[in-house]
């Protein structure tokens, strides 16, 4: 996988991407409380085989290809005050694949403070009624700051990386030398991951991780919890 940027681009790239972006994503841990509260998830290789089955079915399948879509057609329609009807498609699309009112939540809550952030950096942003995805609001950032599409999906996988494996240090919990480990294995599947965002046709885009499903459904209820739902 190979990425060209200009110096500019790639500082707005770890701006982007970083775990100080103020839009909350340290507060959700998509499922993995209850997974590590149910014994699912014991050690470093258990939080290691969840967060793999994540990244190449779930934000293979449906983040990074959504995120490519959103990107494209800020390309095509441009990012001014009016209603960018396919980008609006693309988001709505992305919240209908959220199959629990805390994944939902996940995405709509960083989406709504990207956007505030991007309005208070006087940033043009398109108009989108209703909740917005924090994948389309990367989207309207990366289009922005000039990143191409392959830099915004490797900052996307980035940012949800670093949070989750900031989650699992807490939860499993991880000495911090094994939450570098972990870093580094799950970063070998990035291209691997970004390289099927890329192929997938629109009827081809959707993930199916019941177990998944199921630890963020039952995490709405949790009885102690230190991550939103």
């Amino acid at each position: 996988m190979s990425i060209t940027t200009t110096d500019t681009a790639l500082l707005r790239l770890l701006q982007l991407s970083s775990a100080s972006l103020p839009v909350g994503g340290y507060a959700f841990s998509q499922g993995l409380e209850f997974a590590v509260e149910a014994g699912w998830v014991t050690d470093l290789a258990g939080a290691r085989e969840w967060l793999s089955v994540q990244l190449l079915e779930s934000i293979a399948g449906v983040d990074c290809p959504l995120l490519l879509r959103c990107h494209r057609a800020l390309q095509v329609d441009g990012a001014a005050a009016g209603e960018n009807h396919e980008l609006a498609y693309w988001n709505q699309y992305t919240l209908a694949c959220r199959e629990t009112r805390e994944l939902r939540l996940t995405d709509t809550a960083t989406g709504a403070a990207l956007m505030r952030l991007l309005t208070q950096l006087d940033i043009v942003q398109t108009h989108l009624d209703g909740d917005v995805s924090f994948v389309a609001a990367f989207a309207v950032a990366a289009y922005h700051w000039q990143l191409n599409e392959e830099a915004a999906m490797l900052g996307f996988v980035w940012s949800w990386l670093e949070n989750q494996v900031a989650a699992a240090t807490k939860l499993v919990p991880l000495g911090q030398t094994q939450a570098q480990q972990l870093i580094g294995e799950l970063q070998r599947e990035v291209p691997t991951a970004i390289q099927r965002a890329r192929q997938l046709e629109d009827h081809d885009l959707g993930a199916g991780l019941p177990m998944l499903a199921i630890a963020s459904a039952r995490h709405e209820t949790q009885y102690s919890r230190l991550f939103r739902s």
